[in-house]
């Protein structure tokens, strides 16, 4: 029996976070003799206790909420209690697992544009090459041939400092956005573009400037301008935890003039940083010395970032379309208010993405409760729960990770927030998705067993199935699909820098891309993708259906990975989009094959 459902509006009146301040109503179901609704203020710890009232077969009550975060259960006078349960509805148990009630302030607002589109994630220096005569700056090696391995091991000195380059830039992405709206990519998001030592330009060298291996800022503007003319925004990657050693701030090595943290103690920037044996010993971004964190309550540093003239208000001025913050959980809170007030003073369209690798509707980090979706904060975020859910899944056959997961999204998330979440497989702080599907365990390997590790044959034939059925989950659940550069040809890499390899133009293989652009193609056709409801009507292991649908469509989801074969019945007649088959009444899933199902009143949809 169902007790209570938090995924139901007959339990619960409103799906996912709420308004602050809008009636909400509960209700339980059950043959008991009184239920007490039990809900405790995550912040304050103000605890409420409201006897439920017993209307039309339910015990019911009805309450308004101040923005914040709350956890909930019932309590039925008897020293049993209605709690969450592990398949996300309610059981009665002496020992209550909290429901959890999310409540956002009533002007919170998440850019439209995002839901419904696709993220292309590209890391600038390894994607296409157009300027070929570069100037390699001191300490730098630039490689001669495009798409060599990128140099892993550790130098003389026992460390990797990834100084080598391939050359990509700004022209080299303008000249391939054909082939990157043929993906149907509505947001480039780049990888740090700063001036910077590193190729991966993490330890930021100068905010102020672009680096000039990638381009000047008027070839960085214009590709905002033809990004723009293909449906297009740029988002980029705002690395404000820390800086690079080598770096205008720092200056650690001289090569900034004589000014900088490191080698003037006099230095405006010096209190930037937190020093505690001046100068050599430091506070750095997980003790690596290359990366000297900043100061986050600093506010002549704050300001810098935030303030008149500063580095959001310069770069969203340009006309990028946002921002994805790489560590938020290191920038205190008010620290990313002030980016998101700088970020919308100047576009309030533009959208602002956290790095969180865990639920960011309840995260702590350092100690405190995150505030990301009350309102003043973020728009969306990396979505690795379901990354991990799905990859999961599609290895194991575990279907309850992934059903929780998604469940436990749409309970916790404002439901625009979850229809804008960066739904990713691979990024380039993780396996690249086929590498991350090849069944190898990788953590017992060295990196030059990685090197020589290439999935073919049979071996790349499973690891490309596991990617199809990764990808049309990816593709069809809540939220905004992420590529990084390059999976979407079959690109494979472990650890980076391995995961970071060039694109390989003119050697992609064709039957994934086919597949990511079929993929593409059915998201942009059926607006249930862009902000649809979602119903899972079956799971089981290594079987998952669920339903997409709006007002507009209804659009069924199955998945049978098992070593069974299943059956599905249903009214009428259907079509499968994948493969253009029409069914009439059932329809059989043998072992290892996947539908995506629309009835036939929606086959005229193109």
């Amino acid at each position: 029996m169902t007790y209570f459902n938090p995924l139901d509006k007959f339990y619960k009146s409103q799906i996912g976070a709420i308004k602050s301040q809008t009636k909400i109503t509960f209700r339980v179901k059950g043959d008991f003799d009184s239920v007490v609704f039990v809900c405790r203020n995550d912040e304050t710890n103000v605890v409420i206790r409201q006897p439920m009232t017993f209307i039309d077969g339910a015990f019911t009550v009805s309450l308004e909420f101040e923005h914040g975060l709350y956890w909930y259960y019932f309590d039925l006078c008897n020293g049993e209690f209605i709690g969450l349960g592990g398949d996300y509805s309610g059981i009665v148990t002496s020992n209550p697992e909290n429901f959890q009630l999310s409540v956002f302030e009533s002007e919170y607002q998440v850019p439209e544009w995002l839901k419904g589109g696709l993220i292309y994630q590209i890391f600038p220096d390894r994607f296409f090459s157009y300027d070929k005569n570069k100037t390699i700056g001191e300490g730098k090696i630039l490689h001669e041939k495009w798409g060599e391995t990128p140099i892993y091991r550790p130098n003389e000195k026992g460390k990797i400092i990834n100084n080598d380059f391939f050359g990509g830039d700004f022209k080299g992405i303008i000249e391939k956005l054909p082939y990157i709206k043929s993906l149907g990519t509505t947001v480039i998001y780049l990888n740090p573009i700063f001036k910077a030592y590193s190729n991966h330009r993490y330890d930021t060298g100068n905010y102020m400037e672009v680096d000039p291996l990638l381009g000047t800022e008027e070839d960085f503007k214009l590709l905002i301008n033809k990004a723009s003319d293909c449906g297009i925004k740029i988002v980029l990657d705002g690395v404000f935890n820390h800086t690079g050693d080598d770096s205008l701030y720092f200056n650690k090595y001289g090569r900034y003039g004589d000014d900088g943290a490191f080698c003037n103690p006099n230095s405006k920037y010096r209190s930037w940083f937190k020093f505690t044996d001046y100068p050599n010993t430091y506070e750095s971004w997980w003790g690596i010395t290359t990366l000297p964190a900043t100061d986050k309550n600093n506010l002549e540093y704050i300001d810098y970032i935030t303030g008149k003239n500063g580095v959001i208000e310069k770069y969203t001025a340009l006309g990028v379309g946002g921002w994805r913050l790489d560590v938020v959980d290191e920038l205190p809170e008010h620290f990313v208010r002030a980016i998101r007030k700088a970020v919308k003073n100047v576009n309030p369209d533009a959208v602002i993405i956290g790095e969180v690798w865990e639920d960011a509707s309840n995260k702590i980090a350092y100690g405190v409760r995150r505030k990301y979706f009350q309102g003043k904060e973020l728009d969306s975020v990396m979505n690795y729960p379901l990354k991990n859910a799905i990859l999961d899944f599609v290895t194991t056959g575990n279907v309850k990770t992934l059903s929780h997961t998604i469940k436990e999204q749409i309970d916790h998330y404002p439901k625009m927030v979850l229809d804008s979440l960066m739904n990713l497989l691979s990024t380039h702080d993780t396996f690249r998705l086929l590498s991350a599907l090849s069944g190898v365990d990788a953590t017992l390997m060295t990196k030059d067993e990685m090197v020589k590790c290439i999935l073919d044959g049979v071996d790349l034939e499973k690891a490309i199935f596991k990617l199809k059925v990764a990808t049309l989950l990816q593709f069809t659940l809540c939220g905004v699909p992420s590529i990084y550069y390059g999976d979407e040809i079959g690109m494979q890499g472990f650890k980076d820098p391995l995961n970071r390899g060039c694109f390989p133009w003119g050697n992609e293989n064709q039957e994934i891309l086919s597949w990511y652009k079929l993929l593409s193609s059915i998201r942009t056709n059926y607006s249930v993708f862009s902000d649809g409801e979602f119903v899972e009507e079956y799971s089981s292991n290594g079987v998952f259906a669920f339903k997409r649908f709006d007002k507009n469509a209804e659009v069924m989801i199955f998945i049978n990975i098992s070593d069974k074969t299943v059956y599905a019945e249903f009214n009428g007649t259907v079509k499968d989009l994948l493969t253009e088959n029409v069914y009439s009444n059932n329809m059989e899933f043998s072992p290892n094959t996947f539908a995506v199902l629309v009835c036939e009143k929606y086959f005229e949809i193109s």
